[in-house]
């Protein structure tokens, strides 16, 4: 049976909350209006949070950049400097695909070494988005965890 399946870790409802709810908190202490979005090792989307008066856009952004960081297990800041390099096809290739955030904002969430969410933060400045996201994903994981 172990050559037919895997067992996968996955961020709990309890944690994915408390994600969201500290990126908010750190937010709000910087007099910022973000969402936050927290998707599952499958990049389903499992916490959401949107202060008032947050970008209407970034609500989407926001779940495009917890999507992205769970995909590729890459912090979304680091796509521009990873296809800097690369054919412009495959830049705008990318840049072009749905659902793909290639700018700050989204860490993946990790546990034993293990992928098992990412969090979306938009709506700020793309510093004060990592921010918040760090603040977000400190809340959930353990030291030495972090991306």
């Amino acid at each position: 049976m172990d050559q037919l399946a895997h067992s996968y870790r996955s961020i709990t409802t309890a944690a994915a909350q408390r994600a969201v709810e500290a990126a908010v908190a750190h937010a709000r202490s910087l007099g910022l209006a973000i969402n936050a979005a927290v998707v599952d090792r499958c990049g389903i989307l499992m916490a959401f949070l949107r202060c008032e008066g947050a970008p209407l856009h970034s609500v989407d952004i926001a779940i495009d950049k917890a999507y992205t960081a769970v995909s590729f297990g890459l912090a979304t800041q680091h796509w521009d400097a990873r296809l800097a390099e690369r054919p412009a096809t495959v830049r705008h290739g990318l840049m072009n695909r749905p659902h793909f955030a290639g700018f700050g904002g989204g860490l993946p969430i990790l546990y034993q070494g293990q992928r098992i969410g990412a969090i979306g933060i938009s709506g700020a400045a793309e510093a004060e988005d990592i921010a918040c996201a760090e603040a977000g994903l400190a809340a959930v994981t353990a030291p030495g965890e972090q991306p």
